[in-house]
């Protein structure tokens, strides 16, 4: 007589999924993580606190810093911790730079750079 040993390959698979599952869970503390309006006013109070300024340009919510090297003498953005502006060949006052700039690339190449 043989004994013929047969492994469920598939209940092994699921019992891995599920623990692997598990293993991503963290334990409820009851709080749900801000979404929508309520992330907004978190981050404008913490852009503030920092410093920053908040803006609202129609849909468009960001945190306006300034920068410690604004309106120094620039040659190339690794110059600068913003921008290298390319007219006046000085560091950004603010980031981030909205709209459209004539900025000095870190290779020291005059390009228009443009962010909405």
């Amino acid at each position: 007589m043989r004994i013929r040993c047969r492994s469920d390959l598939r209940a092994l698979a699921l019992a891995m999924a599920a623990a692997a599952l598990l293993v991503g869970c963290k334990p409820d503390d009851g709080k749900l993580e801000a979404v929508g309006e309520s992330l907004m006013q978190l981050e404008q109070a913490a852009c503030e606190k920092r410093g920053g300024e908040w803006k609202s340009d129609g849909s468009a919510r960001f945190c306006l810093n300034r920068t410690r090297d604004g309106g120094e003498n620039c040659r190339t953005a690794r110059d600068c911790e913003s921008a290298c502006l390319a007219r006046s060949m000085t560091c950004a006052p603010v980031k981030p730079l909205v709209g459209c700039n004539e900025v000095i690339t870190s290779g020291g190449l005059r390009v228009t750079e443009c962010v909405d």
